[in-house]
């Protein structure tokens, strides 16, 4: 593949990226609007939340190995279809049974489409422009989210909430279709479809497992707390969700500059990059549970963005160095677990959110996030530091 149809498939994948991870970030501003309009409490309306995700971690695992198996293009062609029908089909929920089936659904075929593109943009890249190229996909995710933030408090200030997910879900429908024909089919890695067989060696990889653990409390921590932060900032400020989507749009303002900004920090600070992550997290989180000036909550909604952009596409990068023959189902467990974890996060938070109030997840999620970045930072010094040896080795062989 040449140059100009890396810069193209980066393109495509990054748009799709744009419109899924809108789709599900829209949530954040919009849950206030849903539970008044289904009658439901806030933490009620969060199970649509958690169903999406819950439901993404799931078939994570079954989309991966059908990557590696019948090629990462046609499973990101069907998964683009499918999560773009449900997305439309959500803003004609009628009740939250429905509206957890629709956003159920379309988190599971969104299953397909983020782990799958990013094992995709792994095998398409060489170990020096990899890191780089995934940045930039997960940039154009994020940018994603922070325009979601906006457009969805615009919408359902001016409209209604389900006019989001009908003119995202429209958006991805018409990507889909371009999709079918401009991307080039890759050819299978594996030549048969075995889940046991394919699970079974990163599930006995000691190292790859750890990094996939420290993955699900990244996911945890993130995932689970964002859902709230809608909410969290119309309790402090009383702005309306219009407002409240705006301010919110800052997160995703970071995760676009932090992927920017994390190959040149990574190269510069070694290691030292995922400490310094795990500290901008905390920092960030601790003042969202604390202040009340809503320049500083703003800043700090930003500095959460960049804290999650530098940890995520660096364990994620490392992941797929951990199995690089197997990238999708690399993606698969990676992806499940973070999703899972913001599953689990979004669930926990609402029960604490009833009994101590919005503030203490943040409180809470800012000690994790920053034992995130730690132990990452311990756990791939160790992989580099293995990786260099060998390569010396090979070097002193030859």
């Amino acid at each position: 593949m040449d140059n100009k149809s890396k810069n193209k498939l980066i393109m495509i994948l990054g748009l799709m990226a744009f419109l899924a991870n809108g789709d599900n970030y829209a949530a954040a501003p919009l849950i206030i609007n849903i539970s008044k309009d289904l009658n439901i409490s806030v933490s009620t309306a969060a199970i649509s939340v958690t169903a999406y995700m819950l439901a993404f971690g799931l078939f994570t695992l079954i989309f991966g190995p059908m990557s590696d198996r019948f090629g990462k293009v046609k499973i990101i062609n069907i998964a683009a279809m499918g999560t773009s029908i449900f997305s439309i089909l959500g803003a004609f929920a009628f009740n939250l049974p429905s509206l957890i089936f629709f956003r159920a659904m379309n988190g599971a075929f969104g299953a397909g489409i983020f782990p799958v593109t990013m094992a995709l943009v792994g095998q398409s890249f060489d170990d020096k422009n990899r890191h780089k190229a995934l940045g930039k996909v997960m940039g154009l995710m994020f940018l994603g989210a922070a325009t979601a933030s906006a457009i969805g408090g615009a919408l359902s200030y001016f409209g209604s909430w389900r006019l989001v997910y009908a003119i995202y879900g429209v958006g991805e429908l018409i990507l889909s279709v371009i999709m079918l024909k401009i991307l080039e089919r890759d050819k299978p890695v594996v030549e048969k479809l075995n889940f046991v067989k394919a699970y079974k060696e990163p599930l006995t990889n000691f190292k790859f497992m750890r990094l996939a653990l420290t993955i699900f409390f990244l996911g945890f921590s993130v995932f689970g707390s964002f859902t709230y932060s809608g909410t969290l900032l119309q309790d402090i400020t009383g702005y309306n969700i219009l407002i409240v989507g705006l301010i919110l749009s800052l997160f995703g303002v970071g995760t676009v500059i932090g992927g920017r900004l994390a190959p040149k920090l990574k190269a510069k600070l070694k290691n030292g990059f995922l400490v310094l992550a795990g500290i901008i997290g905390a920092i960030s989180l601790f003042a969202l549970s604390t202040v009340t000036n809503v320049w500083f909550l703003g800043l700090a909604l930003l500095g959460f963005g960049l804290a999650f952009i530098f940890l995520q596409s660096t364990l994620i990068s490392t992941a797929q160095e951990q199995l690089p023959k197997m990238r999708g189902t690399a993606m698969s467990l990676t992806s499940f677990c973070m999703f899972v974890g913001g599953a689990v996060g979004t669930s926990l938070n609402g029960s604490i959110m009833k009994t101590y109030g919005t503030a203490r997840i943040f409180l809470n999620t800012s000690f994790i996030i920053l034992i995130v970045g730690i132990v990452a930072a311990f756990f791939i010094a160790g992989f580099e530091m293995r990786k260099n040896k060998a390569i010396i080795e090979v070097s002193n062989n030859e």
